[in-house]
């Protein structure tokens, strides 16, 4: 155990490369990305995941830097990437591996979100129950550690000291200059308690996140990657850790680095990218990096999309948003967090305050960049009311997506330590600080009622009404793009009732592996339970598959409308740009013949267009595999009156021809829609 006093640095004057063991050929290195509780004690896991992790990824890339360098020494060095949210983790089958005479092992819990450190502790302590080495690092044990009394000399937070007293290895810091350090600890069996990494590294030359195509195939959409181009914020939000995880001075990948390495994924087909960084507009790099990123797209071919997290200010910088269009990018993440000023102000969040978001959201939109806003519900000014004026005006002001999350008082937080300070009661069980659960009290709202009011933010922003305005005026680039991520967050947030961040497509649910307290359940009693579940799941997939039909019915085709609409008004700009405001003689001249012939090439064209109109209506009509219908609302109202009539016993009044008919029309429209939504994932 160390002295909660005692700081540990990673700095070591030992040489760089050193010998194996005797014996010991290989190491065997197990990154886990641990899961969390549900409400019920089990285990979050799915079938398929969504979002990959990038901290994963980058430990990856790192271990595989050390063993190429040699810092290891001349071994094997086998990697071992785990997600929890899409795999089980069985620690006794990883033991088992672990114990091979030529093997040494070592765990790293990597990247460990508040939410995820109970799971986390536990996974730890079942690990070395079964005598292996440990690591747990991430923003919690960072940001609790950073904000903690331990820098002045106090203690280490509770929770971390306990994982001390049970022989877990803490991690505090960025681990870019120091891994192989670490691993080779690990090594030679003398991993130390904690190692307090204070420098933040240089991340210019530091190796690169990598893909593991394995592991993608768990998750929905397997060809997408992760890459953090920066670290650090320059802001100070109240609520945030990063500021104090990563520091508030902007650190920055090469982009000649990021370039090679979107150019080497290709070969896995990877063709998404998320930008994680916090705020990749404030990349003194950013410019670099799209120009690289052009440059694949023009000289190589290389066909690719991106996502981003920017602030609000971002469409002001000169370039930005031109380049980031033609280098790929076809979403953002705006941190928006709240439009009441005096919730704004309560945040430190100043830089909001002087933005109008109307220009803001236009001016993305003018370059094709859908804007996925994030949404902060539970501060101080905060009310039921004010809730539901604001989910308003976010739909008024054109946001394309949004994520509401519930205010948390993360460690790591200013927030926190300042509640802690004031005594302010915040829920012990820091497996619901996961920004769906209430963990304080609010000023202005009980907590049922600040609950209620971010699932009703949920239910207004994506109602089918609004989802159909959305995509309307998206462009032919972004409209698939933006329905499948309605088709996840509906999923997430009225099916499995969770955050869409963290959700999957279908939970599974392990019997026997179920949070420490809560009871192992009978075969029969988990049987019904999980029967119950999957009804529920079956009837929330069904009916979110008939809403987006209805969605997609009154919405397709649009997209290419608006873009061509869109790509005519800029060539009509850009052509009146050029001319000036006064017409030359010529102009002036065509135009008159124009006038003139107009209308004849008018009756002309109407008659022309009558009959073509007339011809064309006939064919559909005829053709079965045609569907012209804008909504689906004449269906749902003949198969409620014909369940009526079945119901009641009235099947004499049920028209055979009449239902073949509306069977065969919804058969129609359930494949084109089908058909439609498959090849948009094969694009």
């Amino acid at each position: 155990m160390i002295a909660s006093g005692t700081t540990e640095s990673a700095a070591d004057p030992r040489p760089k490369i050193e010998a194996a063991p005797a014996g010991v050929t290989r190491l065997l290195v197990i990154l886990i990305r641990p899961s969390k509780y549900d409400d019920d004690g089990y285990i979050m896991r799915f079938f398929r995941g969504v979002l990959p992790s990038n901290t994963l990824a980058a430990l990856a890339g790192l271990t595989r830097e050390a063993a190429a360098t040699g810092a290891l020494g001349r071994l094997k060095v086998e990697t071992l990437m785990l997600d929890e949210y899409v795999q089980p983790v069985d620690v006794r089958r990883l033991a088992r591996r672990a114990r091979r005479p030529d093997t040494r092992a070592v765990v790293a819990l990597c990247g460990v979100q508040t939410n995820q450190f109970p799971r986390a502790a536990d996974l730890a302590r079942e690990f070395r129950a079964a005598g292996m080495q440990v690591m747990i690092g991430g923003f919690h044990v960072s940001g609790a550690i950073a904000l903690s009394d331990y820098a002045a000399g106090g203690p280490l937070p509770p929770e971390c000291q306990a994982l001390l007293d049970d022989g877990v290895t803490l991690v505090k810091g960025e681990v870019e200059n120091c891994w192989g350090d670490l691993l080779r600890d690990a090594l030679h069996h003398r991993l130390r308690p904690f190692y307090d990494i204070a420098d933040r590294p240089d991340i210019w030359s530091a190796a690169i996140p990598v893909v593991d195509p394995r592991l993608m195939k768990r998750y929905a959409y397997p060809f997408m990657g992760t890459i953090d181009a920066g670290r650090g914020c320059p802001f100070g939000c109240s609520f945030c850790t990063i500021i104090n995880v990563q520091g508030r001075q902007m650190r920055c990948r090469n982009p000649e680095a990021i370039k090679e390495r979107v150019r080497a994924n290709a070969a896995h087909d990877i063709d998404y990218y998320f930008f994680t960084d916090d705020n990749f507009s404030r990349n003194p790099h950013w410019e670099a990096i799209f120009d690289a990123l052009i440059a694949l797209r023009r000289e190589e071919g290389l066909q690719f999309q991106f996502m981003m997290q920017v602030d609000v200010l971002a469409y002001r910088i000169r370039r930005f948003m031109s380049k980031a269009a033609e280098a790929g990018c076809s979403q953002v993440f705006i941190g928006m967090e709240s439009i009441n000023t005096d919730n704004l102000d309560a945040a430190g969040k100043k830089q909001n305050l002087a933005v109008d978001y109307q220009e803001m959201f236009d001016a993305w939109h003018a370059f094709g960049i859908a804007c996925h806003v994030g949404y902060i519900i539970g501060f101080p000014h905060d009310t039921v009311e004010s809730v539901r004026a604001d989910v308003r005006r976010l739909k008024e002001l054109g946001a394309d997506q949004a994520s509401f999350f519930m205010l948390t008082p993360l460690p790591g937080s200013a927030d926190h330590v300042n509640m802690a300070r004031r005594g302010e009661w915040m829920d012990p069980d820091y497996n619901r600080f996961d920004s769906f659960h209430p963990v304080t009290e609010h000023p202005r709202m009980s907590r049922e009622e600040w609950f209620e009011a971010y699932r009703e933010a949920w239910r207004e922003f994506y109602s089918l009404d609004n989802m159909k305005q959305i995509l309307a005026r998206a462009n032919q680039r972004t409209y698939w793009g933006l329905f499948k991520n309605f088709m996840w967050y509906r999923y997430a947030a009225f099916v499995e009732e969770t955050h869409p961040m963290i959700c999957g497509f279908v939970r599974l649910k392990d019997r026997i592996h179920r949070r420490p307290g809560w009871p192992v359940e009978s075969r029969r009693v988990h049987l019904r339970r999980r029967s119950g579940d999957m009804l529920r799941l079956a009837r929330g997939i069904v009916r979110a598959y008939f809403d987006l039909q209805e969605v997609w019915l009154a919405t397709r085709g649009r997209a290419r409308w608006q873009e061509n609409m869109d790509d005519l008004r800029r060539r009509y700009e850009e052509l009146r740009e050029r001319l000036g405001k006064s017409a030359s003689e010529a102009q002036l001249a065509l135009a008159a013949r124009w006038d003139q012939s107009r209308e004849l090439l008018q009756r002309t064209g109407h008659a022309a267009g009558d009959r073509w109109r007339r011809r064309r209506q006939w064919l559909h009509r005829v053709n079965p595999l045609v569907v012209h219908a804008t909504t689906r609302q004449h269906l749902n109202a003949y198969w409620r009156q014909t369940w009526d009539k079945f119901r009641r016993g009235r099947w004499h009044r049920i028209n055979p021809f009449k239902l073949g008919w509306n069977l065969l029309r919804d058969v129609k429209v359930c494949a084109l829609f089908s058909l439609s939504f498959l090849q948009s994932l094969a694009r």
